[in-house]
């Protein structure tokens, strides 16, 4: 980011709050902050690591939640009782039960103490070749089990760098959230996560994940209420570190993260779930 981009970048953010201030808030927002482990962990971490997190979270300002590999729901759900951490999946089927070898369905989930879902990763899109019908299928299962749903959009660096962000997160809102009702929309969470950040150790710029956001909430405006999306939490997603989450969060339209690599280190995910706004 160039310094004149730098400079702008206060002036952007107050003019940002003004419009929220001016806005009458249907709803106040709690932050949530969620850990996503990916294919990482052996057991005796998983439940070292959720055990750091249950103690790191007692006095955080906002909601907690780790999503973490399948075969450690359980054990890790026992670990996590009677804290303010929810318990998530990394990922489901988008059918009830059958012949799907392999396949992990919503029930199986809740069975075991989970709260959210993610659907939608851009791994999820991109290696496994999930496409957005099969996304918005699981999203709905995911909601009709009454589970909190955590869907993730985002754009490629090229798309980033030809200006149509919006364009494309707006058309992967669309076909996420298609047939999902006003009232289901409150069980869902939108973590927005630049591709070309995750994983990289870029981080998009607090006025690129800002506007970014706001973006999100205008669409959510147009297609359900004003009153939905001031309900509605937009969590970053994308390289987030102890380093960047302050600045991130005292944006007006991020209302939390979606942690990758630094969820897998206690020192360094305990500062951000409490982080400083």
């Amino acid at each position: 980011t160039s310094s004149a981009a730098g400079a702008r970048a206060p002036a952007r953010f107050a003019r940002a709050a003004s419009r929220v201030a001016a806005r009458p808030m249907m709803a106040a927002r709690t932050a949530l902050i969620a850990g996503n482990w990916k294919m990482n962990t052996v057991l005796p971490e998983a439940l070292k690591l959720a055990a750091a997190v249950k103690d790191a979270s007692v006095g955080a300002p906002g909601d907690v939640a780790i999503c973490v590999p399948f075969p450690f729901l359980e054990s890790v759900s026992k670990v996590l009782a009677g804290s303010k951490v929810g318990l998530g999946a990394q990922d489901c089927s988008e059918a009830d039960k059958g012949a799907f070898t392999g396949a992990v369905s919503t029930g199986m989930l809740q069975s075991v103490g989970c709260a959210y879902v993610l659907t939608g990763h851009s791994e999820r899109r991109s290696i496994f070749g999930e496409s957005d019908a099969l996304i918005n299928l699981k999203t709905k299962k995911v909601l009709s089990a009454g589970l909190k749903c955590i869907l993730c959009v985002g754009e490629l660096k090229e798309q980033r760098e030809d200006g149509t962000t919006d364009k494309v997160v707006a058309a992967q809102l669309a076909a996420g959230l298609k047939d999902v009702s006003e009232e289901q929309l409150g069980s869902i969470v939108i973590a927005y996560e630049p591709v070309w950040a995750i994983g990289t150790g870029l981080t998009a710029t607090p006025e690129q994940a800002q506007d970014t956001h706001a973006a999100i909430r205008k669409w959510v405006q147009g297609a359900y209420s004003a009153a939905a999306a001031d309900r509605l939490v937009i969590q970053y997603g994308g390289s987030v570190t102890p380093e960047t989450v302050d600045e991130l969060m005292a944006c007006p339209d991020i209302d939390g993260a979606l942690v990758g690599g630094a969820s897998l280190v206690a020192d360094k995910f305990a500062r951000i779930v409490n982080f400083k706004a």
